[in-house]
Order: C-alpha cells, then sequence, then structure tokens
C-alpha cells in the first residue's frame, strides 16, 4: 500500500486558523423513484492560494493532535449543517476519534448537542470504519450514545477491500453504504455473492442499503438488480451543491 504524505504544520495551522473550509453535498437518490432521499455533506479544504487538500490527508495530519482535531472537525460539522439543504436528511462523515477527542462522552458531547439542536431534518451519523481493532470499539460506544439520543447512524465502505467491518457494529447501524469496490468487481461472482448476502441481511433486519460510486446508467442498473434502496455518486451530479 502507497504511503500517504501528511500535510506539514504550516499548511495545517493556516487552514486552521483561516478556517480554509467548504463543503460538498451530494444526493442520495431512490433506486425505485429516481427522487432524491437525502444529502451527504462532504468536506472540503483548501490551501492559502484556493488549491484543494484531500479530506482524509487533513484529517489523518490532524490525529496526531486530539484538540486540533476537534477543533476542525466540529467547525465542519456546524459549516456543512449550516448549509444543509431543507428538508431533506442529511449524512455526515464522523470519525470515531473526532468524537471522543473531547474528552466528553455523555449527553455533554458537544457533536451529540449540534445533531440534537440541529431540527431542518435527521442527521444520519456515518462511522468509518478500517483495520483497527480499537475502532471497532469507538464505533460501538458511540452509536450507543447516539441510539439513546434517537440519531440513526451509517456504516461506510462495507466491502472496501482496505476496512474491516465488526460484525456488532454493522449489526447497530441502520444504513449500510456499500463501496464502489462493489461496481469495479461485480464480474466477481464469488465477491457479489458475499455482496448479495450482505443485502439480504440488512433488509431481513430493516435497514436500507445505499450503493455508493454510480457514474454510469450500468451502475444504476447494477444498484436495481442487486435491489439496493438507494444510489449515490457522480452520475447525479447535476444537483450537487458547493458552499465554501
Amino acid at each position: 500500500m502507497r504511503e500517504k504524505k501528511l500535510i506539514n504544520a504550516e499548511c495545517l495551522i493556516d487552514l486552521i486558523e483561516n478556517k480554509r473550509f467548504g463543503v460538498e453535498y451530494q444526493p442520495i437518490v431512490s433506486c425505485k423513484n429516481q427522487e432524491i432521499f437525502a444529502y451527504e455533506s462532504l468536506a472540503r479544504f483548501y490551501t492559502h492560494d484556493n488549491k484543494s487538500i484531500r479530506p482524509d490527508l487533513v484529517y489523518e495530519s490532524l490525529h496526531s493532535s486530539p484538540l486540533s482535531l476537534f477543533q476542525v472537525e466540529y467547525q465542519q460539522k456546524k459549516l456543512q449543517l449550516s448549509y444543509a439543504v431543507n428538508d431533506y436528511d442529511i449524512f455526515v462523515n464522523l470519525d470515531q476519534d473526532s468524537y471522543f477527542s473531547s474528552g466528553v462522552i455523555d449527553q455533554s458531547n458537544p457533536f451529540l448537542k449540534l445533531f440534537k439542536e440541529f431540527h431542518k431534518s435527521t442527521v444520519v451519523v456515518e462511522l468509518i470504519e478500517n483495520s483497527e481493532i480499537n475502532d471497532a470499539i469507538m464505533s460501538l460506544a458511540m452509536i450507543d450514545n447516539l441510539a439513546k439520543n434517537n440519531i440513526p447512524t451509517a456504516i461506510d465502505d462495507v466491502c472496501n477491500p482496505q476496512s474491516m467491518i465488526s460484525t456488532s457494529v454493522i449489526q447497530l447501524v441502520n444504513y449500510i453504504k456499500l463501496d464502489k469496490f462493489v461496481i469495479k468487481n461485480k464480474k466477481n461472482s464469488n465477491f457479489m455473492l458475499l455482496v448479495r448476502s450482505i443485502i439480504d441481511y440488512a433488509h431481513s433486519t430493516n435497514k436500507k442499503v445505499i450503493l455508493e460510486g454510480v457514474e454510469t446508467y450500468d451502475d444504476l442498473r447494477l444498484a436495481k438488480q442487486l435491489k439496493c434502496d438507494f444510489v449515490q455518486g457522480f452520475y447525479y451530479r447535476d444537483h450537487f451543491k458547493n458552499v465554501s
């Protein structure tokens, strides 16, 4: 695996101090009627000369400083909710480390308070799973905290080969988001058996399935064949809304 190049301290300081943040809203669309069901808010970051910075590099660079990680993530969530499209559910990504970096895990958690005070629509919190077992433990604690406050959750990147999904986590979430890796490997019959099993499990337990990475009509047709509930991707780029 290629090693990621982290953001240097000078760039991070400038980004934080000048709040060089943006947000992009990507529609989540019903497979049945092609109507927009919700929007996912995607974090965007920029340099002082307005060049984009990959969000994953920003967050990975911030993990060595919990306070800075919390500061950036909290400001991003405020921005994402402030410009959310009225009357549509809003999906927001939240790293487990960000959630717990404030040091508060009860009802006073800043993120929890922020979500509870948002009344324009329902906030769905997306959890990001990877290969760290501690992430699964924190995910369970976070889901439990959110569920007690009637905030639904989703698990992202399911079927991504670089992610390790906790079976305990996948049982508790309300939405399962299938990674675009599914589309790229649709001709792998053994792999697709697993995908269909996950979808069958989701529907048997009243969860909804979202297929990500839909870029063509053939991708949409695959989602319908798999009986996914919703799709998301650049096929619907005309519905994007950008704020910076």
